[in-house]
């Protein structure tokens, strides 16, 4: 019987889930790699973040999104599970916004980082 759990997101784009992951000074690799579990199971994985312990966690594209993959009996972070996913969607969003927005010939005119933790963007775009 697997140990693994399989945490559906809304993560869609690899880039931005990198980038976000990278801010929050998390070290990951690239797979497809194996995600370490529970009585040496593993499970592959398109970005994984090793822990001290010998147990991943990963992310891994089910063909809609990106699944946070890991045994959570051995979850090895300073943040709980959801406040990992929260920070990890927060950037995840940031980075998508940034980089959809420069598409479009936008430029970021103001940035503030807010108490409450949310990221308040005022982008522009000139036009002739």
């Amino acid at each position: 019987m697997s140990h693994f759990s399989q945490i559906k997101t809304q993560i869609r784009n690899l880039t931005s889930l990198k980038a976000s992951l990278k801010d929050m000074g998390v070290d990951w690799t690239e797979g497809p790699h194996s995600v370490r579990g529970y009585q040496g199971q593993t499970r592959t994985a398109e970005v994984v973040v090793s822990q001290d312990n010998n147990y991943d966690i990963g992310f891994s594209w089910n063909g809609n999104e990106y699944e946070l993959v890991a045994d959570l009996q051995y979850w090895q972070q300073p943040l709980s599970v959801e406040g990992f996913l929260k920070q990890v969607t927060q950037g995840y969003a940031y980075h998508t916004v940034l980089n959809e927005s420069a598409k479009q010939g936008f430029q970021v005119a103001e940035q503030q980082k807010n108490e409450d933790g949310s990221i308040r963007l005022v982008v522009q775009r000139w036009s002739a």
